[in-house]
């Protein structure tokens, strides 16, 4: 076990021998820490924490401190921490608030820098928070799916697998699986690049295009657009997408995009290379106007 010596470890802290603890760490209370896992310089790990194996916390993280709840009086609760996470610079994972309760990270996420997961958020695997995005509270972000920066998401909101947060974005109600959530809970796309890099084959990624353009594209009422979509899946991936909408939601659904949002999906995001037999195209953009005084 290689721990500097300016490191200060609580006597009830277990370590493996592999682990390496860098310059000014602090551990306190029983947190338990897996095989080849790094803590490196000035992070502070507490509480009733576990961390897996071959994880990196990087300097200045707090892991399984005091969730920020007025709510919390000191009872026990937790904060279980999957095998190889990456934790980085100045992020924050607070344990949960309700007695015996857990903030969850599965195997494979990655906290980009100054990043923020609350209390009781449940986190699946090979998730990614980029940097300086905030999960509020009891906030369920499913495998695979993607915070960008700068992004807030709610307390109590789902965002589903294979999801895309875009950039900057505000999430107060559940997000769908598969699908795009750009600027305030509106769904711009399916998530085509996202699926094609999971691997899914075409038949998968046409039913979930088409499963988008039913829910946001049919201007029907969304539980309407859910009863014909749940009429016409046949993938497993279909089918996770209508289970997770046939939820009643504490929040409700994010909604449909307008033109604006559809111009920012030519511009900003890619597009997949599948034909789509009958798919409506976007209206062109206007020609600018020549600028004056600078034609020769």
């Amino acid at each position: 076990m290689a721990i500097h010596p300016s490191a200060v470890i609580d006597p009830k802290a277990e370590l493996d021998s592999s682990v390496e603890v860098g310059p000014f760490v602090t551990i306190e209370g029983p947190v338990c820490i897996g095989a080849g896992t790094r803590v490196r310089p000035q992070a502070y790990i507490s509480g009733w924490t576990q961390i897996g194996q071959r994880c990196d916390i990087h300097p200045q993280a707090v892991v399984g401190h005091l969730p920020q709840d007025f709510h919390y009086q000191g009872e026990r609760t937790y904060c279980r921490i999957g095998d190889e996470v990456v934790i980085r610079e100045g992020s924050t994972v607070h344990r949960g608030t309700q007695p015996e309760s857990a903030t969850v990270i599965g195997d494979g996420c990655v906290l980009l820098a100054y990043s923020h997961v609350a209390h009781n958020c449940q986190l699946g695997r090979r998730v990614k928070i980029y940097n300086m995005s905030l999960l509020s509270g009891h906030a369920e972000i499913d495998d695979d799916a993607i915070v960008s920066g700068y992004s807030l998401v709610h307390q109590f909101c789902r965002v589903g697998r294979l999801a895309y947060v875009a950039g900057a974005s505000i999430i107060n109600k559940d997000l769908p699986p598969f699908m795009i959530g750009y600027g305030e809970n509106t769904v711009v796309n399916h998530n085509a690049v996202g699926l094609r890099r999971a691997g899914l084959d075409r038949q998968t990624v046409q039913e979930i295009r088409d499963a988008y353009r039913i829910l946001y594209r049919s201007g029907l009422p969304f539980r309407i657009a859910v009863a014909r979509l749940a009429e016409t899946v046949t993938t497993q991936e279909g089918r996770e997408l209508v289970e997770f909408v046939s939820v009643e939601s504490k929040l409700g659904y994010c909604k449909a995009s307008t033109n604006h949002s559809r111009r920012i999906k030519e511009a900003e995001l890619p597009d997949d290379d599948i034909d789509h037999p009958g798919q409506q195209p976007l209206e062109p953009r206007p020609a600018p106007a020549p600028l004056k005084g600078l034609n020769r």
